[in-house]
């Protein structure tokens, strides 16, 4: 969308930095710039971990809704994060290649392709490029090499740097918090609790499968000083917005912000430089035993919820049920409402499409519906627009979109052009979705689709012939079997949903 298609309501998003939601304005003229943490590529992404990427989606949409272009970078990490986020153990990516004998960038390559697929199956957009951390090794040396002499010292482990160089430090996190720090696992020479590695040096005689030759010795990067790295490579500095899950508030983008305010030589006359203007952070998953974590042991991918039976977009959803700063509880019976509530929408938008005479809803822009909708449906456009609008408030914009499926006496196309515009920043496929796509065969089941219709037409006959026992008898052994029948459904039945 060009800039003269935004609506009227101005954009307002929250500021961790300030802890205050204030009007947003990109310092360059249309153009938003967004750099959003990346996974670090270990592993499979657990559900907790891939809300952050359903918020910065929303966030991006909503830019796109506003009538701005969009930078956006995503970084893979695939060497530097330790297995502890508070920069203590051993490279999770090392450790993950020792615990499985196999090749690190071998590891690498699968766990990236798994999440990318994850981020495509939640009708994520790609974002306009995605970074990887050693692709950048080089000019991490280079950017540590600036701020070494000023900002750094070297111990035995590599080169650390000073968090007492810079002016309020952890100021994001709310203050220097050195009690936190001392959870860290001491390191010997540290001047302070809270100073963190820019270069970890290989262990004497240890060869790691990941390591480069610097001024400091042979090793390899610390996690933060990748992602300050490929920001100002990619996105230049200052950029608008930098976001990450609320874990990042506390150590590692305090971490960031440091190395970039000594970088740029700020001094305590410059002490807003942060290298992003904003900072955003979306809030935890939790379960019912507490946040969701690898570390537990056990974690919930986007797969095993297939696997399961759920459509990955019925998790979207759920996401976009709370708001981003909100923890969300996910439970079985949350994600069963999900859902539910989204074969409400297909089911809504796939009975106007049947009723509708021909407008092409995907090119629809928010200068033709102003120009053309219905008097009843600009109130509720209105209203959308607001709600997105205030700090990405997608559980008030939800409602709109339900009440502009339902609402009655109002052309149909005109209220498909709608929906359209709604789901471009919702991103639910609510235009292309079918509810038969909807219907996701759990791995675990002992019935195939071919059998379950052979079954349903020998119930079909038994009702005809008003052998109404066996109708049951056939309906019920498909239940224990983990088929829901619908009479008079078109879709005639569907997968029971049972999650542990």
């Amino acid at each position: 969308m060009s800039q003269d298609q935004h609506s009227d309501a101005p954009l307002r998003l929250f500021n961790s930095l300030t802890r205050s939601i204030e009007p947003f304005a990109p310092i360059e003229p249309n153009h938003a710039r967004v750099y959003s943490c990346g996974p670090t590529v270990y592993n499979y992404a657990h559900i907790g971990n891939l809300r952050a990427y359903v918020f910065v989606d929303t966030l991006r949409r909503t830019l796109l809704w506003k009538g701005l272009d969009v930078t956006q970078i995503i970084n893979i990490t695939d060497v530097g994060h330790l297995t502890s986020d508070a920069d203590a153990g051993d490279d999770k990516m090392e450790a993950a290649a020792r615990a499985s004998a196999k090749s690190i960038w071998d590891i690498a390559a699968h766990y990236t392709q798994a999440f990318k697929a994850n981020i495509a199956d939640l009708n994520i957009m790609a974002p306009s490029e995605w970074t990887v951390a050693t692709d950048y090794v080089p000019q991490m040396i280079e950017f540590a090499r600036k701020i070494a002499d000023t900002h750094c010292y070297e111990l035995d482990s590599g080169l650390y740097f000073d968090s007492s160089t810079v002016p309020n430090y952890g100021a994001l996190a709310g203050g220097r918090d050195d009690a936190a720090h001392a959870r860290i696992d001491p390191v010997a020479g540290k001047r302070n609790p809270s100073d963190f590695a820019i270069w970890r040096k290989s262990p004497p005689g240890e060869q790691r499968q990941m390591e480069w030759d610097s001024p400091w010795g042979k090793g390899a990067p610390g996690w933060h000083l990748e992602c300050s790295v490929m920001s100002q490579a990619r996105l230049g500095q200052p950029f608008d917005i930098h976001t990450g899950g609320i874990d990042h508030r506390e150590i590692h983008h305090p971490n960031e912000i440091a190395q970039n305010q000594a970088y740029c030589g700020c001094t305590d006359t410059q002490p807003g430089f942060t290298g992003a203007r904003w900072w955003m952070h979306n809030n935890f998953l939790v379960d019912r035993q507490g946040k969701m974590s690898k570390s537990k042991g056990g974690f919930t991918t986007l797969f095993s919820l297939v696997d399961a039976g759920v459509h990955p977009i019925a998790y979207r959803l759920l996401c976009l049920g709370a708001h981003y700063r909100s923890e969300l509880e996910f439970s079985a019976d949350n994600l069963a409402a999900a859902l539910t509530r989204l074969k409400r929408l297909v089911m809504g938008v796939e009975g106007l499409k049947s009723r509708a005479e021909g407008i092409t809803w995907q090119s629809v822009t928010l200068d033709y519906l102003r120009a053309n909708l219905h008097p009843k449906l600009v109130p509720l456009l209105e209203q959308f627009d607001a709600a997105i609008a205030d700090d990405l408030m997608t559980p008030r914009a939800l409602p709109l979109l339900e009440e502009a499926i339902s609402m009655k006496k109002v052309p149909v196309d005109e209220k498909l052009c709608l929906i359209a515009a709604f789901d471009q920043a919702l991103g639910l496929r609510l235009l292309d979705l079918t509810r038969a796509e909807l219907r996701v065969q759990p791995k675990d089941a002992q019935i195939t689709p071919e059998e379950i219709e052979a079954e349903l037409e020998r119930r079909t006959a038994a009702r005809a012939e008003k052998d109404f026992a066996l109708s049951d008898e056939i309906r019920d052994a498909l239940i224990a079997r983990g088929v829901e029948v619908m009479d008079g459904d078109p879709l005639r039945w569907d997968w029971r949903l049972t999650l542990a």
